[in-house]
């Protein structure tokens, strides 16, 4: 089991159930019932989810009488963003370079197709200057 905080965030994301849910807690607070609403599964596995969730740092629960709310903590994924950010800007540059590369390519392709370089009706072909005599 991973133990460092980043390894905990991703593992919490991996799961579609948990990524569902955080989208749904995007929108504002809700009980355990209200998160388990939209899925075929029991409140128990709910529960288990939201543990997982909470021990990554992605929500809080708080508890108000018999109630047992969640909240979304979006701290963990500016984390897991500025991990990304170096990967975001490492294929930034090399899809630029690949981009430049293909220009590149493409430019040469033109400059020796016969078809392209051929004369039009609109422009007559250059002769060759004589000498008068």
């Amino acid at each position: 089991m991973a133990t460092d905080r980043l390894s905990m965030i991703f593992a919490a994301l991996a799961d579609p159930t948990r990524r569902a849910i955080l989208a749904r807690l995007a929108e504002g607070d809700a009980t355990v019932s209200e998160l388990a609403e939209p899925f075929a599964i029991s409140l128990p596995a709910i529960s288990r989810h939201l543990k997982v969730l909470e021990g990554a740092g992605l929500i809080t629960r708080s508890r108000s009488a018999q109630w047992r709310s969640s909240s979304l903590n979006p701290a963990p994924l500016r984390e897991v963003q500025g991990w990304m950010e170096h990967y975001r800007r490492y294929w930034d540059v090399n899809l630029d370079r690949l981009d430049a590369h293909l220009r590149r390519i493409q430019a040469a392709r033109q400059d020796n197709d016969p078809q392209r370089n051929a004369p039009t009706a609109a422009q007559p072909p250059e002769t060759e200057k004589r000498n008068p005599s």
